[in-house]
């Protein structure tokens, strides 16, 4: 097993060929690894709910519900009342053995179980569908589906909630909502974005021991995220000032739209980078002056007062609050050619996808999927149907870092590389949010982290603060809640 197998993201078809690999070239049987499976969820399943002494098994034809069996008949054996719906007979050979397995031990069988309520129970085990789904589910599955999800009773699925993608984190159609997914082989990319996390609760990985040999012929498709991207800066020298740490200009704030460029130039400061400028509209300067004194504001009419910052700038970011007026036009069209390194967000998003063209090398781009869809000239619908081709697409198109925002925010460079975002909260879904982002972004940029890095590490430290604002009460977290906890995390403290 890789050393980086506990951040290391597959699709299902990869998880597939390890699988066989495993059975085929190393020589394990495949009911070994159903039977280690099975252990495995036993032991999370005890582990989680400790007390329980009642469980339901749904159970499909597959070796998904092979597993489910096996963990049936472990179940038995320690005592544990098991009640199992099943949806038919075992498809595969594994699955049959399985089965035999469990009815040796006392287990009974309903099959294809009419409309019935959920019985009393502590816990449902979901072993129905695994990766390989890939129509919607209906029929007595569907039903049992709706039952479970109406009842209450904690869920934990095995290798992914039935109805879930795995590849692309959405539900094909009803899926059953589970408080833990115990996954197994490798983690699926599809677990940690789009409907992903609210679909499988807290995931957790079952290697099943399979050796090192079975993984080496297959990249990873993607990285998740891990701690270390929170180490973001090395310890300041003591003779510096702040000519070190590079010099940002915030580049937005149409008409009514100060907020944004503060929220971002606020970010920039707290993040490490020297100076801040704000070039802005006329009307948002004083509130600027008054509000937040240490960003540099500028009232700019017109591409020519624009110019001299730009080129006192090391790192430029574009878009917060921008608006997409002639003047927000004219002051993009000049500074999206700058030799600058820069993140471009927000209506500049916008205005890039109205006249798509070449970007040089060092951009960030930060859509979310709707500015996403407008880039890539598709809906909405498109983009979250498979974000890992989207932000790939986006990424190789302009030939820069993109983050794709949302649950499991993703971030890839033009060669293909993507990372997900295991953190982050949905209180974050609020104004301001992504002018925050853009901000950290460029304060990484300015203090002269590549964009790729800069773009993940910016993710990781905006998302982290986010939970740490949050706390057990997202619903009201405001962007600039943030501000304290991103200081302590940029220094590499605990927030």
């Amino acid at each position: 097993m890789p050393a980086s197998i506990a951040t290391s993201l597959y699709t299902a078809a990869q998880v597939r060929a390890i699988d066989r690999a495993a059975i085929d070239e190393l020589g394990i049987p495949g009911i070994v690894l159903m039977e280690r499976a099975a252990r495995a969820a036993w032991a999370s399943l005890r582990a989680r709910w400790p007390e329980a002494s009642r469980i339901l098994l749904l159970i499909g034809r597959g070796n998904n519900g092979g597993d489910a069996y096996l963990l049936g008949e472990l179940a038995l054996r320690e005592g544990v009342a098991v009640q199992a719906w099943t949806l038919g007979n075992p498809a595969t050979a594994d699955a049959q053995q399985a089965r035999r397995r469990f009815l040796d031990a006392g287990g009974a069988c309903a099959d294809a179980v009419a409309p019935t309520p959920v019985p009393e129970v502590d816990v449902i085990v979901d072993g129905m569908f695994g990766t390989g789904l890939a129509r919607p589910i209906q029929g007595v599955a569907a039903d049992w589906i709706g039952r479970a999800r109406r009842s209450g009773v904690p869920v934990l699925a095995l290798d992914v909630p039935s109805g879930l993608d795995a590849d692309c984190g959405m539900p094909l159609g009803p899926v059953l909502i589970a408080d833990a997914t115990i996954t197994f082989v490798a983690l699926k990319r599809g677990l940690f974005t789009a409907d992903g996390p609210d679909c499988c609760g807290r995931v957790e990985l079952a290697p099943l021991d399979i050796p090192d040999a079975a993984y080496r012929r297959l990249a990873a498709d993607a990285v998740l995220l891990a701690d270390d991207a929170l180490t973001t800066l090395p310890p300041r020298a003591r003779n510096v000032n702040k000519g070190s740490f590079g010099r940002v200009l915030v580049l937005g704030g149409g008409t009514g739209m100060g907020g944004a460029v503060r929220l971002a130039g606020e970010a920039a400061l707290r993040c490490g980078a020297g100076l801040v400028a704000v070039a802005t509209h006329p009307a948002n300067v004083a509130a600027l002056h008054a509000g937040r004194p240490e960003l540099i504001a500028h009232a700019i009419e017109n591409v020519a007062q624009l110019v001299p910052l730009l080129d006192s700038a090391t790192v430029l970011a574009i878009g917060p609050g921008l608006g997409r007026t002639e003047w927000a036009r004219a002051l993009f069209d000049h500074a999206v050619v700058s030799a600058l390194p820069m993140v471009i967000d927000a209506d500049a998003l916008n205005l890039l996808a109205e006249a798509p063209r070449a970007l040089s090398p060092g951009r960030v781009l930060t859509p979310h999927p709707g500015e996403a869809a407008r880039l890539l000239g598709c809906t909405v619908a498109d983009i979250q149907h498979d974000r890992f081709a989207a932000v790939r697409t986006m990424a190789k198109r302009f030939s820069a870092s993109v983050v794709l925002k949302g649950a499991g925010s993703l971030i890839a460079d033009p060669d293909g590389s993507v990372a997900v975002c295991p953190w982050g909260n949905p209180g974050m879904a609020s104004a301001g949010m992504g002018d925050v982002l853009t901000g950290v972004i460029a304060a990484l940029l300015a203090q002269e982290m590549p964009a790729f890095d800069a773009a993940c590490r910016g993710v990781a430290l905006h998302a982290r603060a986010g939970d740490v604002a949050a706390g057990d009460a997202p619903a009201g977290l405001i962007a600039s809640d943030l501000f304290v906890p991103l200081r302590r995390l940029v220094n590499g403290h605990p927030a």
